[in-house]
């Protein structure tokens, strides 16, 4: 059964499980809609997964490798060991794109826990699995790229790295994120501002966040929040610009005396915001020039 077209940025995209082509899974290409897994699946019950978000630009994957690296990193950290080496995953990666025919594609690869002899808490007995698929995505927040983003002020805090293994990019960690951007999309904004545990500024739900006043540059340290492979990107042509770039901890006070903020991540690439809660940006000169240049770095 069809499930409809929707709106996303100034995309017609149809749902996400009604398309044509394939799946890379678990070594053998499948067609898209028959790419499915059990509903006993360990990982749809107990999130025992972790993925990666990538994009291809000209038809090369954009840090290919340092994503390929972080997936094993991440599968170690939750108990999740990736069954393939990195050199498998670059191939099956590079399959997949060449089979979408797509020159510009986002990439998710996804490892979990399948089903099996175990379907309690522990799952040491189920197999793990890994899929990547590839589509075309445009511009995540749409039209903020370009004009800025409205971000709300999540409740919810980024916990303790005694906690959780804050460094993984598993996917149950995201789950305050996905409720903080609910709240924040029923309230007209792109996204939601996170604070950390100790109440300090941390990260929006899918990417981090950086700040511009008096010529240089403030990003808060990631000791409780994934350090993103765009965000270091960022920081290196920042630093190669001249600019110097301080990693810290940030006052939720300090809002009010910055000049420029923008996001950054895979999805996000470089995106201005023009609001956080009551505090207002400009989208400036310098966010400007940033997006130039790591638009050209990308596609290197």
């Amino acid at each position: 059964m069809k499930t409809g077209i929707k709106l996303e940025g100034k995309y017609m995209v149809k749902a996400y499980d009604d398309r044509d082509g394939h799946i890379w899974m678990d070594g053998n290409l499948l067609p898209w809609r028959n790419a499915n897994i059990h509903i006993l699946s360990h990982a749809l019950h107990y999130g025992s997964s972790v993925f990666e978000g990538e994009r291809a630009y000209n038809g090369k994957i954009f840090k290919s490798e340092q994503h390929s690296q972080r997936l094993i990193e991440s599968g170690k950290l939750i108990d999740v060991p990736v069954p393939y080496s990195i050199d498998e995953i670059e191939s099956a990666k590079l399959k997949i794109l060449k089979d979408s025919k797509l020159k510009e594609a986002y990439i998710r690869v996804i490892c979990w826990r399948g089903s099996g002899e175990d379907m309690g808490v522990a799952s040491q007995r189920n197999k793990v699995r890994m899929a990547i698929a590839a589509w075309e995505w445009g511009a995540y927040y749409g039209d903020a790229k370009f004009k800025g983003a409205r971000l709300d002020i999540s409740k919810w805090k980024r916990p303790s790295p005694e906690t959780i293994p804050s460094f993984a990019k598993a996917a149950g960690l995201y789950m305050i994120c996905s409720m903080s951007k609910h709240v924040a999309e029923s309230k007209g904004c792109s996204d939601s501002l996170m604070r950390d545990y100790r109440g300090y500024v941390a990260e929006a739900t899918g990417a981090n966040v950086f700040f511009f006043k008096d010529g240089e540059v403030h990003t808060p340290l990631p000791d409780c929040f994934l350090n993103g492979i765009t965000r270091q990107t960022i920081i290196s042509i920042i630093r190669r610009m001249g600019i110097k770039v301080h990693e810290r901890h940030i006052d939720m006070a300090e809002l009010e005396f910055f000049e420029q903020c923008w996001l950054t991540g895979t999805a996000a690439e470089v995106t201005p915001v023009g609001e956080i809660g009551s505090y207002n940006f400009e989208v400036g000169t310098f966010v400007k020039e940033l997006t130039s240049a790591y638009d050209s770095i990308v596609r290197e």
